[in-house]
């Protein structure tokens, strides 16, 4: 069957403005809410374990909907299951500012996650859908820089919205955009004819393995450091669990007739190898999206709102080079192009980490306006080459997937950062303990300088030596940070140069044809 031609002119961007808002909101909303925790924590009376399953929360809820976008695209239809979501989504945070205990705030995050997970990948396929082949480089771009966009703002108005308003406005926000939202869905997507619609029956054997296993491997991840992963019987039972589960997931869809997850995609290589990317390109995006703001706080002392403020250059550099990403992708082949954007990513990370305790913040823009310009050259034509060769009746079924890849990378990437960083922190603190000595020069100049000063002002002599270890221990600690989140700079550079291996079996964006278009020569 013929596919129904692109959306043309004003049309197609309106289709594009109602689909990500849509997407815009659901990816805020994953980091919106880490600024108002610990005033939740404090409103909900919880410990600071507990109040952060309003995030997890979110989360599992969202990725398992992600993963089965396209069954209930076939079962809904695309355009309806977008509608309910949004509606869903807008619903889930109209409760979640109203909760008044924590378990009700829960339950409404599982509405808003349930709602908020469709939106991503429905948006993507779409998007690909609407332009025609040759912009296909600058649908993704537009939905890249939606995607990157979001997780960088979400602190900063989240922020903002708390300090003048209080953390019930961080949900109310999404109120109005997603009216306008819907309203421009109703009117402006329609469903292809080419698009799979009914199921003859339901997977409910892969339902099942898809919820355990995913939330099992939620709860590893956000579990696994604050219980010294493997170290406790807790986290050896959940990991059991879902690999148990997923692995029964693999084959149950691989030999079921209407998988609830058509996992049959990734049989297409380039797609197989985008998917792999993306989700290391995941693991280095959020990772330092976690790390930054944590290294301005603690090292730095900035403020919440400050420390979000330090993503904004380099997610105003995605902004503006995922256009040009998208503009090039038509001129320049895309391996080249994400070999580049490798290539400067890498810079910047080597950069990263020879960071000091004495760098200023005019210091880090310059790294993080790099770093945004190549991870638009790695995301914008990764995207569009892996999913160029899928058929448009199964591409809501393989964005579903790459967002998936992306949204577990980055989950990955929070755990990972957070185990590398506590380990680090520990090696460094022994090795510069080690060194330390009644005859080390440096450390005597430190000892005596800060006992007279302490001597000066009234101390006694029992005082002035605790007060002088006390603030050489906290030296220590600040340089076993420094040199951690250094260490972790150094390992994401690794990553990116690895991926390189992977890129190299990509086709070349001019000589791949899209299967339909395959088709309709044949």
């Amino acid at each position: 069957m013929v596919a129904e031609s692109p959306a043309h002119g004003s049309n197609k961007w309106m289709v594009t403005t109602a689909v990500m808002l849509g997407a815009f909101l659901s990816v805020m909303d994953t980091s919106i809410v880490n600024v108002a925790l610990p005033y939740m924590m404090g409103n909900f009376a919880e410990t600071l374990s507990a109040i952060t399953w309003i995030a997890t929360i979110y989360t599992i809820a969202a990725i398992i909907v992600i993963t089965m976008t396209g069954w209930l695209s076939a079962l809904m239809g695309r355009k309806n299951l977008y509608l309910f979501s949004f509606i869903l989504f807008t619903i889930g945070s109209v409760l979640c500012g109203t909760a008044k205990t924590f378990p009700q705030m829960l339950i409404y995050r599982i509405i808003q996650g349930i709602g908020g997970g469709a939106l991503i990948p429905i948006s993507q396929a779409i998007l690909r859908e609407t332009f025609p082949r040759k912009q296909h480089g600058m649908a993704m771009a537009i939905f890249g820089m939606g995607i990157v966009l979001a997780p960088a703002l979400g602190p900063i108005v989240g922020g903002w919205l708390i300090d003048h308003y209080g953390w019930p406005w961080i949900f109310y926000i999404n109120i109005p955009i997603s009216l306008v939202g819907i309203w421009m869905v109703y009117h402006y997507v329609h469903d292809p004819e080419y698009l799979k619609r009914g199921i003859k029956k339901v997977d409910w054997f892969g339902i099942s393995f898809l919820m355990v296993g995913l939330t099992a491997l939620q709860i590893v991840l956000e579990r696994g450091q604050e219980k010294n992963w493997f170290d406790s019987t807790f986290i050896i039972t959940w990991s059991i669990v879902s690999v148990v589960a997923l692995l029964a997931l693999i084959f149950w869809e691989l030999w079921t007739d209407e998988p609830v997850v058509n996992l049959r995609i990734l049989r297409n290589v380039p797609f197989a190898i985008g998917f792999t990317v993306v989700g290391i390109y995941g693991i280095a995006l959020y990772g330092t999206t976690f790390i930054l703001p944590q290294l301005t706080q603690s090292l730095l002392g900035y403020s919440a709102y400050q420390s979000g403020l330090t993503l904004l250059p380099r997610a105003l550099t995605l902004f503006i080079f995922m256009p040009l990403a998208g503009r090039l992708y038509n001129h320049i082949d895309a391996k080249k192009m994400i070999i580049l954007g490798i290539g400067v990513s890498c810079w910047s990370y080597a950069l990263l980490g020879h960071l000091s305790l004495n760098i200023a913040f005019e210091s880090l823009v310059p790294i993080l306006l790099l770093m945004g310009a190549g991870m638009a050259f790695v995301f914008v034509p990764l995207s569009t080459v892996s999913l160029i060769t899928i058929p448009n009746k199964d591409m809501t079924n393989a964005t579903s997937l790459y967002t998936l890849m992306q949204r577990i990378g980055g989950n990955v990437g929070y755990a990972v950062t957070v185990t590398i960083l506590q380990r680090r922190m520990q090696f460094h603190r022994s090795h510069l303990v080690e060194n330390i000595s009644a005859s080390h020069g440096r450390f005597l100049d430190i000892y005596h300088m800060f006992t007279g000063y302490l001597h000066k002002n009234g101390y006694g002599p029992v005082s002035d030596r605790l007060g002088t270890f006390s603030f050489i221990d906290h030296l220590i600690n600040r340089q076993s940070t420094m040199l951690s989140y250094n260490d972790l700079s150094w390992i994401f550079m690794l990553m990116f140069a690895f991926v390189t291996l992977f890129i190299l079996f990509l086709p070349h964006s001019r000589t791949v044809k899209s299967t339909d278009e395959v088709a309709l020569i044949d």
